[in-house]
């Protein structure tokens, strides 16, 4: 297929299922600083995956001193920085600016310990990229585009639905002759999602001849380069349309560069890389459904550690028939007792394990996302809560004693997001419906109060800071200061206000796992010693 044939179908593509690997489309305007939200977010998602708490655990002296005290961190000047990224034998061209040495402070400094995470994981993917990589005739220096796509999480789920460590949109998943259905999703497989991005970039490169052109048309698709490139008078070289690109892409080939940069000199930042515990495994076939619970009882094998080496497999169970076998992946010094109890583990406690009404007791752990029973309990009754400006879930399921989970659930909510206005269905306890029914015409001092909390403003005014005693608060004095966040706030500047207090204190008092989440209007708990 000749390039201008290829040129059209992605554009009449683009055209449909726009964006193809974008997670946020910013308009093209002005001069925009680099963000590092989405990168950032990804880093952070890391530390709490089943595989890498395991490592962590089992080499706790690993991640040294030298990585985690960022009062021993060097001080590189730029000048030598620049030297050190040209001297990496690279074929895509590796340009230093400010953009870029962001990136390189946010991975050589404020996210040292994620590095080293990623640094250990690099050991077991990278071969597979670097694999195919080669087999097509591409360059081995994309095996970074993962890193910077899902910090190499394969289980890694964006706000707009990208999946896996490539972070493919589910219609070019679907594209790429990805399987995905209720209960499959090969973008989390590591090897079949890398063979469909390499066919991807491969494709790219026909068209633009130029790898950061087709780096950032990972990122955004190839209907954004065209549209800037047409914007930009025809140039076709990154920097030249760098402008005319959205947002998130102009920070997107930069931390590329800083990624290559820091996994070739992150000894001189003194970084430690951490090892992964890798699992010697081996693969079997399916031919009949099988729940991973089954497996995980009769072969006595945590349940995730079989969720890490299937991650594809979305609701823990293999939807196997012996017309379409599926494979699994288990331990190798678990393969012979596999086959030898197939048929026992096919059977055991089949009639549990697929009925209609059961719930796995072990929720899913793919990034956010869980599955739990939706169903309210037969003596609750519905009420309705409309959010107000400052709202959270975390409040909200305070002053309803429910779990935040259930109020996801009942209104489809995903992430941690709720908008001033939006009407939320609550099932509350018949017996005390009329005593829940009333929060919703309460001031938010009433609420607070009526939930057990003693809310008093605090003489700064000006500050939009209120300070409360809380029994219920879990940590030593029992005190929270409120914050009323403003424009252009994030959870690391509003931490820098409180000493003592980090950007995940705050979250997590906040029960937010979404740090993209934060409104100007919000009210967050901050937890004082």
């Amino acid at each position: 297929m000749n390039n201008i044939k290829k040129l059209l179908i992605f554009s009449i593509l683009i055209s449909t299922i726009t964006p193809i690997f974008s997670k946020s489309q910013a308009p093209v305007s002005g001069r925009d600083t680099v963000s590092t939200e989405a990168i950032t977010y990804e880093l952070d998602s890391l530390v709490n995956l089943w595989y890498i708490k395991h490592s962590l655990k089992n080499h706790p002296q690993k991640l040294s001193e030298e990585t985690l005290n960022d009062t021993l961190i060097p001080e590189i000047p730029d000048s030598i920085v620049e030297l050190k990224l040209a001297a990496i034998q690279s074929v895509i061209p590796l340009s230093y600016n400010k953009a870029v040495q962001s990136f390189i402070n946010l991975y050589t400094q404020k996210r040292r310990k994620q590095v080293s995470i990623m640094l250990g994981l690099a050991d077991l993917y990278f071969p597979v990229f670097e694999k195919e990589l080669d087999a097509a005739g591409l360059p081995l220096e994309l095996k970074y585009i993962p890193v910077i796509e899902s910090a190499l999480n394969k289980l890694a789920i964006s706000r707009a639905g990208a999946v896996g460590m490539w972070q493919f949109m589910y219609p070019t998943g679907k594209l790429y002759k990805l399987k995905i259905n209720s209960y499959v999703d090969e973008r989390r497989d590591p090897y079949l999602s890398t063979v469909a991005a390499v066919k991807f970039l491969k494709e790219m490169y026909d068209i633009y001849q130029d790898w950061l052109l087709v780096i950032a048309a990972y990122n955004c698709g190839p209907g954004n380069i065209n549209k800037a490139i047409r914007r930009s008078g025809g140039k076709t070289s990154f920097w030249e349309i760098y402008n005319y690109l959205p947002r998130e892409t102009r920070g997107y080939v930069p931390a590329f560069i800083a990624a290559n940069y820091t996994f070739h000199y992150y000894k001189d930042y003194r970084i430690v890389k951490l090892p992964m515990d890798i699992i010697p495994s081996d693969t079997v076939l399916v031919k009949n459904k099988i729940h991973f619970g089954q497996i995980a009882d009769v072969l006595k094998i945590p349940i995730g550690e079989i969720k890490e080496l299937n991650p594809q497999y979305r609701r823990n169970i293999i939807p196997a028939t012996s017309k379409h076998p599926y494979p699994l992946r288990l331990p190798s010094n678990d393969i012979g007792n596999f086959l030898t109890l197939e048929d026992s583990i096919y059977h055991y406690k089949d009639s549990i394990f697929f009925a209609s009404d059961f719930q796995p007791n072990e929720p899913q752990t793919y990034s956010h996302t869980y599955f739990y029973s939706a169903e309210p309990d037969k003596n609750s009754k519905k009420v309705y809560y409309t959010v107000k400006p400052g709202d959270n879930l975390g409040f909200i399921s305070d002053w309803y004693d429910v779990p935040i989970r259930k109020i996801k659930l009942w209104n489809d909510i995903h992430g941690t997001f709720i908008k001033s206005g939006q009407k939320l269905v609550i099932f509350v306890p018949k017996s005390k419906y009329e005593y829940y029914k009333k929060i919703n015409h309460l001031s938010f001092a009433q609420k607070q109060k009526l939930s057990g909390n003693t809310v008093t403003k605090n003489t700064t005014a000006s500050t939009n800071n209120i300070t409360s005693n809380t029994p219920q608060q879990k940590n030593g004095s029992g005190k929270y200061t409120y914050y009323r966040v403003k424009r252009g706030d994030n959870f690391w500047s509003i931490a820098k206000k409180y000493p003592g207090v980090s950007n995940y204190d705050i979250m997590k008092t906040n029960n937010i796992t979404d740090e993209r989440s934060l409104k100007p209007g919000q009210v967050l708990k901050i937890p004082t010693n």
